[in-house]
């Protein structure tokens, strides 16, 4: 077999991590310390190692430290902090922002892929006091939904994940009636293809069909306002507007891995060229296949590049980059 990307390297999320959890900025490949830890990548690396098919002892050994750095994170009350500073000290107090829905995410994540049977036991306890709260960011209820969609994807009446379910879906909306801008926000703005996921993931999980049509018609939607010259042109950490056209930067790798992520849930429920192709859009942007024509995936280091600028990419391999590649090159095993 043949393969046509190149097989993710976890050198550098191991380069980046430590006995406490993963730092969160790095120069070029040179962890930051100064900087301190983030639940919000935290969860990403645990969600990236949870999915991968034949993990290393070392890579166990860290998806055990990060959900302990996150069940730390978390209060009794199912909220959690953010940022620990190097000095193991929380730089901030518990709330219901991304990292909330991160970390939902994450612990679902566990609960059903971890082959350990103690960090699965350990990850459902900790998403189902998440489960518990909510947020009024449509985002942070997204990536919970992802959580949620993993439990129910082992038990499909769990309560708590069926209730946060609905709740995201109802939080991230319905498609709109114009179809130029059927988009339930005024404007495109960051992890753009999450609201999509949570409305394929409430038609698969929920039996809602108005749903799943949605998230479909949304998907397509936005594969064709992020195609520009027949390859991925990521909407800008600016956002984008109705009536703008690409390519715009700085270009963020969140954007290319959660469409790679919303075109697998489409491809796993409803099949289709068309989502493996968007798909192979999202893993080309990390390759090079991008407004500017440079990688942004280091195969020497198994970092990512921290976005796609007019004049190239930012050197810096941080820990969000980094993920988003990798999670990315997992899913293009797919394309194999």
């Amino acid at each position: 077999m043949t393969w046509r990307y190149p097989p993710p390297s976890y050198d550098h999320l191991l380069r980046l991590s430590d006995d406490i959890g993963l730092f969160e900025h790095a120069d070029h490949a040179v962890p930051r310390l100064e900087h301190g830890y983030c639940v919000d990548d935290v969860a990403r690396g645990l969600v990236v190692i949870c999915r991968e098919p034949e993990p290393s002892g070392a890579l166990l050994q860290q998806a055990e430290r990060y959900l302990a750095f996150i069940e730390r994170a978390q209060r009794g009350d199912g909220m959690f902090h953010n940022r620990l500073g190097y000095d193991r000290t929380w730089l901030d107090e518990p709330a219901s922002g991304d990292w909330w829905g991160r970390a939902a995410w994450a612990a679902g994540t566990a609960a059903v892929r971890s082959p350990m049977g103690d960090v699965r036991r350990r990850a459902l306890a900790c998403f189902e006091r998440a489960a518990r709260c909510r947020s009024r960011w449509p985002r942070s209820m997204a990536y919970a939904a992802l959580g949620a969609a993993e439990v129910l994807s082992e038990r499909p009446d769990h309560a708590g994940a069926r209730w946060l379910l609905n709740d995201a879906a109802t939080t991230v909306g319905r498609a709109g009636d114009d179809p130029q801008w059927p988009w339930p926000e005024p404007q495109l703005t960051y992890a753009n293809a999450l609201i999509p996921a949570t409305m394929i993931a409430a038609g698969r999980y929920l039996g809602r069909p108005a749903a799943l049509a949605d998230g479909l018609l949304l998907l397509r939607w936005l594969l064709e306002q992020e195609t520009h010259g027949g390859h991925l042109s990521c909407t800008p950490v600016g956002g984008r507007r109705p009536g703008e056209r690409p390519p715009a930067f700085d270009q963020q790798p969140i954007e290319a891995a959660t469409l790679a992520e919303a075109c697998v849930s489409a491809l796993d429920l409803a099949g289709g060229e068309r989502w493996e192709a968007g798909l192979a859009s999202a893993v080309d942007w990390f390759m090079g296949n991008n407004d500017t024509g440079v990688a942004l995936y280091d195969p020497g280091t198994g970092g990512g590049y921290d976005g796609l600028t007019a004049d190239g990419r930012n050197a810096n391999q941080g820990a969000e980059s980094t993920l988003a590649a990798l999670a990315t090159l997992q899913y293009a095993r797919r394309l194999a």
